[in-house]
């Protein structure tokens, strides 16, 4: 794997995910005089990350204004898996990175995330891992923070986490609830908990999905922001609810009719 954007933060996160045991084999900063950043050597293009190292994945810390042409950069090079932890990236720009990926077959994780986590054997991202204890349940999550806070309390009070996927809060994301689980069902994932937000109708439809495909797993979410004003945007540009529809009510009053548990608190989801 490579990291986009070996700047301090990216290079922080670097040594972090290495430590973890991440294989990451290299990083690429535009215009870097350096040729190794603690053990990781440091190139200038991700074609030269390519043809070097044979990379097919990347992690991506360039700052918003340069990010799109990081992520096109990859896509020209043949990544085929990226994760953009960049956050404030235009939703232009989002919008532009969406297609391209989809018509080049390119899977993106964000922007706007904190990553993912196999607990145990690697992650790909900002997570504090001392919150994951490996186990079996899949965490899905539109938020960093909520995703490490569930996590961490199932860690301690349940069998422990077997992946932590955050898609990010932007209103256009690369991954969707739907997607992830196809993923699951591949992998033979049986119990699932979506960490929801305010706004839009993507847990609904990844779980109407979900059972429409047969899975038979045990599905949980819960959602923060119940007692939220309207209209009010919650930290996330894809957090704000207008009227009924994407509120907290909407979507358990839906997920029930769908037959699935929406946690009032986190202990719930246990």
């Amino acid at each position: 794997m490579c990291v986009q954007g070996m700047g301090k933060y990216g290079t922080f996160h670097a040594l972090k995910m290495k430590a973890y045991g991440t294989n990451i084999v290299c990083g690429v900063s535009k215009g870097n005089k350096l040729m190794d950043t603690d053990g990781i050597p440091v190139l200038n293009s991700m074609k030269d990350a390519v043809i070097k190292y044979d990379v097919d994945t990347s992690v991506v810390f360039v700052p918003a204004m340069y990010a799109k042409d990081a992520v096109l950069e990859s896509i020209d090079a043949g990544i085929k898996k990226i994760v953009i932890i960049t956050e404030h990236i235009p939703q232009y720009d989002a919008l532009h990175l969406y297609h391209v990926a989809k018509e080049k077959n390119v899977r993106i994780i964000g922007p706007n995330c904190p990553g993912l986590i196999l607990p145990g054997i690697s992650k790909i991202g900002i997570m504090p891992e001392k919150a994951f204890v490996p186990g079996d349940i899949a965490v899905i999550s539109k938020s960093g923070t909520l995703m490490y806070e569930v996590s961490n309390y199932l860690s301690l009070h349940s069998s422990g986490i077997k992946v932590a996927i955050g898609l990010g809060g932007d209103p256009i994301t690369g991954t969707s609830i739907a997607e992830v689980f196809d993923w699951l069902i591949k992998e033979n994932v049986t119990k699932v908990r979506i960490i929801g937000e305010l706004g839009g109708n993507e847990e609904i439809d990844g779980i109407q999905h979900a059972l429409d495909i047969g899975y038979k797993g045990e599905i949980k979410a819960f959602f923060a922001g119940r007692f939220a004003p309207r209209g009010k945007r919650m930290g996330h540009a894809g957090a704000i609810v207008r009227g009924y529809f994407g509120s907290v009510e909407y979507k358990e009053r839906e997920l029930k009719k769908l037959g699935i548990t929406v946690a009032q608190t986190i202990p719930e989801l246990i």
